[in-house]
């Protein structure tokens, strides 16, 4: 089945999002994004109001521009405070371009203030992709049926 949407997205992918506090170390979030398997966390309060994202890009950032990250360093010094967030009904191709033209890997999809997924690029791509197998296979199809029409016809 083509996927169009975020919700429908995650509908196959799950909902499940990695989440710290922004008083979180920022080795604990590298911890849980290497545990997880996951190039970024949402960074939430006590109340599920997103305050930031960390990913790995930002401790890379972080690494090479301040040149020290000690085991004291709290994600909230390192994290990106203007999150680019997506709603259920984006459409996949409006992920693809808003995360093209911000140059993002990340984007927490939020139903109102509540986070209720997280899309990456590679889940993006992974959906385009399979539209366009189904594509190819309807073509075929098309092409297959037409074959057998002519074959018959003669």
């Amino acid at each position: 089945m083509a996927v169009e949407t975020v919700r429908e997205l995650l509908l196959e992918k799950g909902h499940s999002v990695h989440s710290v506090r922004p008083t979180a170390g920022v080795f604990e979030a590298l911890e849980l994004m290497a545990e997880k398997n996951v190039g970024a966390v949402v960074v939430v309060d006590g109340e599920g109001r997103v305050h930031g994202i960390f990913s790995e890009r930002d401790f890379a950032r972080m690494t090479v521009g301040a040149g020290k990250i000690t085991k004291a360093t709290i994600v909230m010094e390192a994290m990106t405070t203007r999150v680019v967030s997506i709603n259920p009904e984006t459409t996949i191709s409006e992920c693809m371009a808003l995360m093209t033209e911000r140059r993002i890997r990340h984007l927490p999809v939020l139903d109102g203030a509540r986070v209720v997924g997280m899309v990456s690029i590679g889940d993006v791509v992974k959906s385009m992709l399979a539209e366009k197998q189904l594509q190819i296979s309807r073509q075929a199809f098309k092409i297959d049926q037409l074959e057998t029409y002519i074959s018959l016809a003669v």
